[in-house]
């Protein structure tokens, strides 16, 4: 493929990451297929707006009804189509996905019960930890009643109890069976996933070339670190996939404007001739999650501003990007006040780009974004340019 110009680039990502295709009253089969056209769907706890998984549903598919994603992802369920595990972070995956992790989940169980390390010096505890879960599974950490089940200083504050389930996690010995709350269903993987799913087992060099294609095609166009970063994998394990996908013809090379770096994307990509979009990104969607791909793509320097003293915020504690057909054009930082029904832009800045009926097209996105969580008032303070604009409209 000849050079893409940086606009192209960006037509190719969002198409690639399943924006500009809302739809009407979603069903459970859109969610599922946006989950799966992502290969990952990260987990956050912030909840300041909306806990972070939501979003990314949100962004594609438009007002949908959380209910059937926690429906989909949290409920136990004795066939889960999705499961979590470290596939980016703490995220979902499909189900089908889940053996081309043991090559990861097998170095995890080295690692933790390598001599020196916790899971070796509480081996025995650990052990009795899993036996737990084998029999009265799915569980929480909180419903084990042990004498180590205590918050301590370390780890989070997680007791002894949750830091072995956590391990055994790690090491695929234990999986997910859904959420209660936000606290992980443990049970072993023999109550949640199929036979077919537990008997597949992928040679390591296998998976990670497979995952590596996944990531491209997620990506739609990207360099090396981008697709490392998608599955977090090592970069010399990515350059190593990206060569042999190269040489099969899974992968082709390209070269994107403006970028230093080669870069990748697959055979006979469409490149859209425009993405038509007007919605709220989180800083947990794949098209911000790296970065220095955000900049590279956008001119978007982003970071997140939570652990930044609240005198040197620059945008606010927890802001969205703001995504209107191909370009992030402005950040709004958000609070859903639920007792009063009220979502509160704490605050909202334009970039330095922003199409001309911008203020309009946020308009529709904070009204849409309060009616999709049922709050009923919308409170603008006067925080940034773009507030300033709102202010004018919501008063």
């Amino acid at each position: 493929m000849s050079e893409l110009s940086k606009p192209e680039a960006r037509r190719v990502a969002l198409a690639a990451h399943g924006l500009g295709n809302t739809r009407r009253n979603p069903a459970t089969s859109d969610i599922a297929a946006v989950i799966d056209g992502l290969g990952v769907l990260q987990l956050d706890s912030v909840n300041v707006f909306e806990r972070s998984h939501y979003l990314p549903l949100y962004a594609r598919l438009g007002r949908y009804d959380t209910a059937l994603a926690d429906d989909l992802l949290l409920a136990h369920s004795a066939h889960p189509t999705h499961v979590e595990y470290w596939a980016h972070v703490a995220a979902f995956i499909p189900v089908e996905s889940w053996p081309l992790w043991r090559w990861k989940m097998a170095h995890h169980e080295a690692r933790s019960f390598a001599a020196g390390a916790w899971g070796a010096e509480h081996r025995a505890f650990v052990d009795e930890m899993f036996r737990i879960v084998e029999a009265e599974g799915p569980i929480t950490a909180s419903d084990i009643e042990h004498d180590r089940n205590k918050r301590t200083g370390a780890w989070w504050g997680w007791s002894d109890t949750k830091i072995a389930l956590e391990t055994l996690f790690d090491a695929g010995l234990l999986t997910s069976a859904g959420r209660r709350g936000f606290q992980r269903l443990y049970a072993v993987p023999e109550r949640v996933l199929s036979p077919d799913v537990l008997n597949t087992h992928i040679d390591e060099s296998d998976a990670v070339r497979e995952l590596v294609h996944k990531a491209v095609t997620a990506v739609g166009v990207g360099t090396e670190a981008d697709i490392a970063d998608y599955f977090r994998l090592a970069k010399p394990r990515t350059r190593q996939a990206l060569a042999e996908l190269v040489e099969a013809g899974r992968v082709v090379p390209t070269t994107v404007e403006g970028w230093a770096s080669p870069a990748f994307t697959t055979p006979g990509v469409e490149i859209p001739a425009a993405i038509k979009a007007n919605t709220i990104l989180t800083p947990f969607d794949p098209v911000t999650w790296h970065r220095e791909r955000a900049l590279r793509l956008f001119d978007f320097d982003y970071k997140i501003e939570i652990y930044t003293p609240a005198a040197k915020r620059q945008f606010g504690y927890y802001s969205l990007p703001i995504l209107m057909d191909d370009r992030l054009v402005a950040r709004i930082d958000l609070k859903a006040d639920r007792k009063t029904k009220t979502l509160i832009v704490k605050s909202a800045h334009w970039e330095v780009s922003r199409p001309r009926n911008a203020v309009d097209r946020l308009e529709r996105i904070v009204r849409d974004a309060a009616a999709w969580r049922g709050l009923e008032n919308i409170v603008v303070d006067d925080w940034g340019d773009a507030s300033r604009d709102l202010r004018a409209v919501f008063g």
